[in-house]
């Protein structure tokens, strides 16, 4: 039902950190000229920001995203260049990249004093409503607006995803994550990323497993809309 390729590798210079930001952007950019949905892997969650960046240009408007993750990565930071994956969303916020008030974070389990106008379902929220309940609010939240899924691995807990740098006890199971993934068919998705997988702390590769699961259950997703 689809064409699927593997695009490759984006090429970045470590050598020269600050140029990763407009390296990630351009490539994003040239891949969606061609009006293909990317799917991107990392690495760290900061490649959501430039990969926002891209999207923002080609569509013109305010997007809504759909935020897996044990974290909000809304922290405040005003450096122009800084690579960090914990503020890359208070950035796109902050550049109107981003409609906060049409967008759902999912699995949130840590604290931040300003969630920036987020609608925040937690990892307790998820747990005390079921995932059937989740999936009606994202739609609810994002409506037919123009929306990115991005999947941050430590929405998991632990005992699903060990493989990753930030882990957090008390996320949502496998289960439950496959299952709101595989139910948000209906939403404008554009694009999505799967990341913060870290093999070296893996075991038996669980987590890289689970996150290809997920990645094919959003190529699914575009495959149903294609019908």
């Amino acid at each position: 039902r689809l064409s699927v390729i593997d695009y490759g590798d984006c090429f970045l210079d470590p050598h020269n950190p600050l140029t990763i930001r407009d390296a990630i952007q351009n490539h994003i950019k040239h891949i969606i000229e061609h009006n293909v949905f990317p799917l991107t892997f990392g690495g760290d969650h900061y490649i959501t920001y430039p990969i926002l960046l891209a999207m923002a240009g080609k569509y013109g408007k305010k997007l809504s995203i759909i935020h897996f993750d044990a974290h909000c990565d809304t922290w405040a930071d005003d450096e122009e260049y800084s690579l960090n994956h914990g503020t890359m969303f208070y950035k796109a916020i902050k550049e109107n990249l981003i409609n906060p008030s049409i967008s759902a974070q999912v699995g949130i389990r840590t604290w931040n004093d300003d969630f920036m106008g987020t609608n925040i379902l937690d990892a307790q929220y998820v747990h005390e409503h079921g995932a059937p309940h989740v999936v009606s609010k994202i739609k609810e939240i994002v409506g037919d607006n123009l929306a990115y899924l991005t999947f941050d691995i430590d929405c998991l807990d632990p005992a699903f995803a060990p493989g990753t740098g930030t882990p957090v006890p008390g996320g949502l199971s496998s289960s439950q994550a496959l299952s709101i993934v595989r139910n948000l068919d209906g939403v404008n998705l554009i694009g999505a990323d799967v990341v913060e997988v870290a093999p070296c702390y893996d075991h038996a590769e669980i987590t890289a497993l689970v996150a290809a699961h997920i990645a094919c259950d959003i190529i699914c997703l575009i495959a149903k809309k294609s019908k």
